[in-house]
């Protein structure tokens, strides 16, 4: 059984925000807890790392968003 778009795209969205909520809440808990005395580099690679992580469980949700496509041409 499919559920209708919109309420894919109702579930997804809220999955998303509360996704990129709680991985920011814990990356800058992480990055206070441990980067303290890190050099600015370091600094940098964790947010640029932690700042793109989050795309791969969102690509995952929108994927499922869109759903199943259909070929018109088979009928």
């Amino acid at each position: 059984m499919t559920r209708r778009p919109k309420l894919r795209s109702f579930i997804g969205t809220i999955l998303i925000i509360l996704i990129v909520s709680i991985y920011a809440l814990l990356a800058t808990t992480i990055a206070t807890a441990t980067l303290a005395t890190a050099p600015w580099w370091g600094h940098l690679l964790y947010f640029l790392l932690t700042g793109l992580l989050w795309v791969i469980p969102a690509m995952l949700i929108i994927k499922w968003m869109a759903g199943p496509f259909k070929n018109k041409d088979a009928d």
